[in-house]
């Protein structure tokens, strides 16, 4: 795979909400931009622990390895739903003030689905120095779209978030736990 289909299909892959973009966009629309930055280096620091991994040595010996793929996809799937749950009922300022921290967006970053795809699928076989090449383009666009959903957050949850405070938990709850309920799926082979 060529680095501009690389970076192509990461942007695409990368832009798609799931957790991570969830509580970015929450604490975009809590706290800002600008006091929401550090979380960028959770996520990031998240894809650099499962993708650097998997991309150097890990893939060859996980193709004949299922059943962790399943257990990986179910604490995956377990995490989401807790944060669901704690989402539910706060007010989007203090769920992002109480619960996301660079930690909870580092652990949720190392469990989603998004880094097998990008570590096992898409950072192709190739010699060092450049996997370090495929590496940095990810570096860049884990960034640019991070910066993207606490933009987000900050320009268009914050207004919902000021008529409804509890409506933009609730809505980032109720996708958490349609992507618990999909993870669970796809380790339960129902999808």
């Amino acid at each position: 795979m060529s680095l501009f289909a690389f970076a192509a299909a990461v942007l695409l892959l990368l832009l798609t909400p799931g957790p991570t973009n969830t509580l970015l966009a929450l604490s975009g629309a809590a706290k800002g931009v600008r006091r929401s930055m550090p979380l960028m280096g959770g996520e990031l620091a998240g894809y650099m622990t499962t993708v650097l991994p998997l991309a150097t040595f890990a893939g060859p010996w996980l193709e004949g390895q299922p059943l962790l793929a399943d257990i990986v996809r179910l604490c995956a799937a377990a995490w989401v739903l807790m944060l669901a749950v704690r989402l539910w009922a706060m007010p989007v300022a203090s769920a992002s003030e109480a619960h996301i921290d660079a930690r909870a967006v580092y652990w949720t970053t190392v469990m989603n689905p998004k880094g097998l795809i990008i570590g096992l699928v898409l950072v192709p076989p190739a010699g060092f120095l450049a996997t370090i090449a495929y590496l940095g383009v990810l570096t860049g666009l884990i960034l640019l779209v991070a910066s993207f959903w606490l933009g987000f957050g900050a320009a268009i949850l914050r207004l919902i978030a000021r008529r409804h405070p509890t409506l933009v938990g609730r809505m980032a709850a109720g996708f958490l736990v349609f992507f618990a309920v999909a993870l669970t799926g796809q380790a339960a082979g129902w999808v």
